[in-house]
């Protein structure tokens, strides 16, 4: 009988954050680039989120938009294979930046190229679908979703009568915000004085009740309340979000189907519905990533909020709450709509420098090096994040190594935004974090040198 290398249950993963990428990466020759890069490819998966869109602005761009309308070349596909990325998730708030065109054009430029991917198609079944690649370790299997972006960005379903709309895989939630009794009494004061409860009178609205209240916040527009607000028992404030049920259970399918499919199953979702604290995330990940795991899946992994998060274990696998940024070149994008240039005061005749130092409020000093001064590029947790080493053996979960990364805080714009292995202060900032991040799940993080180890016993 014939055996075969993925019977033996061993398989190397390299996760990575966010790659918001619109350069090249094979030019370079710094040794501790050079040596992350080496770690990439040897991973029989390595993976990172394609926050870029992968398009030469075929499609007219979405106005719903207030952050970077993303962009990369094509030809960019290629350079994070150098790398040694083979996997990629495609469902963030930034997929719809230029539309349905773009949503598709980015799924036929990664399918040109051969990078396999997930979380986005021309209806909700293609996005929920999960993305295969095929290793010396086995099958491998990719679900991706978001918790954000524009309504219009979601993809639709299809039915016998109506074809579906093209976005992406979404897990919508509700959040409840605790308040005391003088607070939902002042709501209430508010919403009347607005005319908002006029509004709910003509959709016959019931749900509110003496403890509990909902806050329509687009009236004319909103079919559903956008805040709902409870009475707290102990009069302190608090929130929660609860994960959508029908939108979990579409889900969950696709990681049980993925599991029989595929011998190895990564979960991963882009969040910005946070905690109570920026490093907190949102309840209703932590109750969708335990029940992705229960479901199958042998890895979750996360980002989204552009800096790490804790790392939990959870009977017997990784959360990773938060890989943060992978790159960050989100202001080297080479062109943006004049809806944005606007929202900054600027007008038509203005080029993308003079856009992105009026975002970043850009200072420059005698020798031309960025001050910026607002916004991501002058939080510095933005620009050191941490690559993960995820190691399994007969099927169970045997090592994780934790490599710091370093992209250029207070860099040139045309340098920073890079990946290279952090030294120093930096790779002790990135581990330090990290560490005290996953304590509070009872994760135990050992730091030697300029690595770290998960305790995984």
């Amino acid at each position: 009988m014939a055996t075969y290398n993925s019977e033996s249950g061993d398989i190397t993963m390299v996760l990575t954050g966010e790659s918001l990428i619109t350069r090249g990466t094979s030019m370079f020759t710094e040794e501790n680039y050079l040596k992350m890069v080496e770690i990439m490819r040897a991973g029989d998966v390595t993976f990172t989120n394609a926050e870029m869109i992968f398009h030469d602005y075929e499609s007219p761009n979405n106005p719903h938009q207030l952050g970077t309308y993303m962009r990369s070349s094509p030809q960019n596909i290629k350079e994070l294979q150098w790398m040694g990325v083979n996997l990629v998730a495609c469902s963030n708030n930034h997929a719809y930046d230029f539309g349905e065109g773009g949503i598709l054009k980015n799924i036929e430029n990664l399918d040109k190229f051969g990078l396999a991917h997930a979380g986005s198609g021309k209806n909700l079944a293609d996005a929920r679908e999960p993305g295969y690649i095929d290793t010396d370790a086995g099958r491998v299997a990719l679900i991706s979703l978001t918790d954000s972006g524009p309504a219009e960005g979601r993809a639709g379903e299809q039915r016998r009568d109506m074809q579906g709309r093209p976005g992406v895989s979404w897990l919508r939630s509700t959040a409840i915000y605790y308040v005391d009794q003088e607070s939902l009494d002042a709501l209430k004061k508010i919403s009347q004085g607005l005319g908002f409860e006029d509004q709910k009178k003509a959709r016959e609205f019931t749900e509110d009740s003496s403890t509990e209240f909902h806050l329509f916040g687009q009236p004319m527009y909103s079919p559903v309340p956008t805040l709902k607000f409870v009475l707290s028992k102990d009069g302190k404030f608090g929130q929660t979000r609860i994960p959508n049920e029908y939108d979990m259970e579409q889900i969950l399918d696709r990681v049980s189907d993925a599991k029989r499919m595929a011998d190895w199953v990564i979960v991963t979702m882009h969040n910005h519905q946070g905690g109570a604290t920026i490093t907190d995330p949102g309840d209703h990940l932590v109750t969708f990533a335990k029940a992705a795991l229960d479901a199958g899946a042998d890895v979750y992994t996360g980002h989204g909020p552009h800096r790490d998060r804790g790392i939990e274990l959870y009977k017997g696998k990784p959360i990773f709450y938060s890989l943060g940024d992978f790159f960050m070149q989100n202001d080297t994008v080479l062109r943006t709509p004049q809806d944005r240039y606007l929202m900054e005061g600027l007008g038509w005749d203005a080029v993308p420098a003079d856009f992105y130092d009026t975002r970043s409020g850009t200072k420059y000093s005698e020798d031309h090096v960025n001050n910026d001064t607002k916004g991501m590029p002058a939080d510095f947790r933005q620009w050191e994040s941490t690559m993960a080493q995820v190691k399994f053996k007969g099927k169970k979960l045997s090592e994780i190594t934790l490599l710091p990364l370093d992209l250029g805080f207070r860099r040139s714009r045309g340098t920073r935004g890079r990946p290279t292995l952090a030294t120093g202060e930096v790779a002790k900032s990135v581990l330090d974090n990290m560490q005290q991040m996953s304590s509070k799940y009872g994760t135990k993080i050992s730091i030697k040198g300029e690595t770290g180890s998960v305790d995984v016993s």
